[in-house]
């Protein structure tokens, strides 16, 4: 009855949509460096005109600050916080700030990750992290994301964008034109994918790549309270020009938050 009533009173507008009700606290954690894509504004730009004008809140935590690896602030903002949303490459936090995001994802809680994430808190094979206080985690890849680090292709840039097949009716792919996103950077190589993922997107780099095509947004669920994953490997400051990146992206805050 209270369901019937609901739907009565969306269709004679008595009631505000979902996100407009229960706006999430969204934290969007960064880095500033010549390899992350210029994240900082991309994702300020997401938040100031996406996420914020549907009554979210978003609380954007700037990395290195004050050096390098630190994320101050980001303890406290994700103890409400209901998504964590991952655009960061190679640093490993203090010990407390990375057990705040184990926190957030044994809890059940949604992440949704970002090209550079697929390496967000792994250290290159030269690199020992030697400093006591911080942390690194080397399986976030295939143990959060579902996807593999194995190099990306750049011979065959740009790379083109297609549905992945079975994905054709996804609610994730809603107001999303494939056939409109063009990598403009190197596509990521991330094969095999967990079992559990579901692909969405297939990137193809043009001849004379011999790389086989990858996908390149794909979902997942992580661990006993089965956190909702998103994870797409575009994100670069060009792809954030397309508007159907842009969207795939909100439709992949409005899946892990389960609207």
């Amino acid at each position: 009855m209270k369901s019937l009533l609901l739907t009565l009173a969306c269709l004679l507008g008595l009631t505000t949509p979902l996100s407009a009700q229960s706006p999430a606290h969204i934290v969007i954690m960064v880095v500033e460096e010549e390899y992350n894509y210029d994240a900082p504004t991309t994702m300020g730009d997401f938040a100031a005109k996406d996420l914020r004008p549907l009554g979210h809140k978003v609380t954007v935590i700037l990395g290195d600050q004050p050096e390098k690896h630190h994320f101050p602030g980001l303890i406290e903002a994700l103890k409400d916080a209901d998504l964590l949303i991952l655009f960061s490459r190679r640093r490993f936090p203090p010990k407390e700030q990375l057990a705040a995001i184990r926190a957030h994802l044994d809890a059940g809680k949604p992440l949704l990750g970002i090209r550079t994430a697929n390496h967000a808190f792994i250290p290159v094979p030269t690199e020992t992290v030697t400093d006591p206080a911080l942390a690194t985690w080397p399986e976030f890849n295939p143990e959060v994301l579902g996807g593999q680090n194995t190099g990306y292709e750049t011979k065959g840039l740009p790379y083109s964008v297609s549905i992945a097949p079975g994905a054709e009716s996804s609610p994730l792919l809603q107001g999303v034109n494939p056939a409109t996103i063009q990598g403009h950077k190197s596509l990521y190589k991330v094969l095999p994918l967990a079992a559990d993922t579901t692909p969405l997107l297939i990137g193809t780099a043009q001849s004379p790549s011999t790389t086989p095509p990858q996908p390149v947004a794909w979902t997942r669920h992580h661990g006993p309270n089965k956190a909702p994953i998103f994870y797409t490997s575009l994100g670069a400051a060009d792809d954030m020009k397309i508007p159907a990146v842009r969207q795939l992206l909100l439709n992949g805050v409005k899946w892990t938050l389960g609207r």
